[in-house]
């Protein structure tokens, strides 16, 4: 969203963010079911019960509701990323928290989380650039947890950068199967998950023995 999108917006009554909100919530279960691409207009504006004029009015493009689909998720990303920070404490206990953080995200935004992966290559220009820096973002978050942790000797020798990309693939991968009221819940998940990775880049005394005798 561009400087004037975003000081328009913010004069907007709170009834019309409503109906954007639901607007957006809308199409994205319509953009994960069928694709963006395969998605038109029509089938926008039927599912949202509205005409072309008010469903632009409300949009803006098809693809400012595709920005507005992301920036859903990577709002509620960053802002599980500002608890963990203020939360602070070991860099362990700061990785489970980032991981039930965005196990949170992804288990109640199913349908935003599966168009933020599969349709960003469909962002173009600025879009797309404030899109990749946003998530470039959040990649350093745990990379700096990493990081960290390796300097004060709580986790082994490990490349930060490709660490992260192992953690974030672990997580990430949830959208599959992780649904609201299904068998297990973003913390049952977060748990195991935290236990498992740590597991394998735990530097405390005796790691080393523990796995080699498992």
């Amino acid at each position: 969203m561009c400087p004037a999108q975003a000081r328009q917006g913010s004069r907007r009554s709170p009834r019309w963010q409503a109906r954007r909100d639901a607007i957006v919530d809308t199409s994205a279960r319509l953009f994960a079911g069928n694709g963006y691409h395969a998605t038109g207009i029509t089938e926008l504006c039927e599912a949202n019960d509205l005409g072309k004029g008010a469903l632009y009015h409300y949009i803006g493009s098809k693809e400012e509701l595709l920005v507005a689909i992301h920036d859903r998720v990577m709002d509620e990303v960053m802002l599980g990323a500002e608890r963990v920070a203020l939360a602070g404490g070991s860099s362990g206990a700061q990785l489970a928290m980032h991981g039930e953080e965005l196990l949170d995200v992804i288990g109640r935004y199913p349908d935003h989380v599966w168009v933020f992966l599969h349709e960003f290559p469909a962002l173009t220009g600025e879009r797309a650039a404030r899109f990749r820096e946003r998530r470039r973002a959040y990649e350093r978050r745990i990379e700096e947890v990493l990081r960290a942790g390796v300097g004060t000797g709580e986790f082994r020798d490990l490349d930060p950068w490709l660490t992260a990309r192992a953690w974030l693939g672990m997580h990430n991968y949830t959208y599959l199967w992780l649904r609201p009221g299904g068998r297990l819940s973003a913390r049952d998940v977060a748990k195991p998950f935290a236990e498992l990775f740590m597991r394998g880049i735990d530097h405390t005394p005796g790691a080393d023995r523990r796995q080699g005798a498992e």
